[in-house]
């Protein structure tokens, strides 16, 4: 499958990934304020207002301006998608633009996306959304999971934990499910905490379910920890990149994470290189 049939596919399920909330947004601002850990002193110096006018703010005694809740998002790195929810918490127009809500805007940002992956190549590469959801592939991931995964877990939303640490994903070819099951569950609960989702604690409980061998602790003698795939009687070596976009002003971008999976030896560099032609 190419990457635009893959995100066409998925992209019933990305849409999906918007929300949208009716509370208040001294309500919304407290919300985060305590998620963040911060007083309401330490949150009004990072914004540049006073603690008193912070407090009327969050409860409801004063409505906050454009500027005040895009100061006070900054402060507490609220996620774009969010700080438009505030906004329209207080009564304004939301600040950024989703791609998903907009085909113009959705049709550029799937071609950006797609030439990306196809220069990734030959090496595995995937759009991840906020949810660990797969939004597009290139052709080398798709060799890869169509070999070595159940298809019937490759039917949209396609969720990267669960393909990868399901007994009938990629978790049956791990050499060391152990330390990458770790490593990838540590990773789901960091983003829980940064953007508390409840897709993202379903993830969670679903994926500790599935059988793993014990864990003893990470492998020293490199500098980050490669997945090993045992494929055809070859152990290829992988090691994960992740990139996003340094500086997004829409919603959609925001959420996306491009990752990509390098050759950690030259056996793996030989065998991506030999099936570079298959995969195109």
């Amino acid at each position: 499958m190419t990457p635009r049939v893959m995100v066409k596919r998925a992209e019933r399920s990305y849409r999906c990934g918007m929300s949208t909330s009716t509370a208040s947004a001294g309500a919304l601002i407290r919300q985060w304020r305590e998620r963040r850990r911060l007083s309401q002193l330490a949150l009004a110096g990072l914004a540049s207002t006073s603690a008193r006018h912070l407090s009327y703010v969050e409860t409801g005694r004063s409505t906050p301006s454009r500027d005040m809740v895009l100061r006070l998002a900054e402060a507490m790195e609220v996620p774009l998608r969010e700080t438009n929810q505030i906004l329209l918490g207080a009564g304004l127009a939301p600040a950024y633009p989703d791609a998903r809500v907009d085909r113009a805007a959705r049709a550029a940002l799937l071609d950006l996306l797609d030439a990306v992956l196809e220069g990734h190549l030959p090496n595995p590469a995937l759009v991840l959304d906020a949810d660990f959801d797969v939004v597009a592939t290139n052709a080398a991931i798709d060799h890869l999971l169509g070999a070595l995964v159940d298809h019937d877990l490759l039917d949209p939303p396609i969720n990267v934990v669960r393909v990868t640490l399901h007994p009938r994903g990629l978790a049956r070819h791990l050499g060391n499910l152990g330390p990458w099951r770790a490593q990838l569950l540590r990773q789901v609960r960091q983003h829980a905490l940064a953007a508390p989702s409840p897709s993202l604690q379903a993830l969670l409980a679903e994926a500790e379910t599935f059988p793993h061998p014990a864990f003893t602790g990470f492998d020293g003698g490199t500098f980050a920890l490669p997945m090993q795939l045992e494929i055809g009687g070859t152990t290829l070596r992988l090691f994960s990149t992740v990139a996003t976009f340094g500086t997004p002003l829409d919603v959609a971008a925001s959420e996306l994470a491009i990752e990509t999976f390098v050759p950690a030896d030259a056996q793996t560099r030989v065998w991506l290189a030999a099936n570079e032609g298959r995969n195109r």
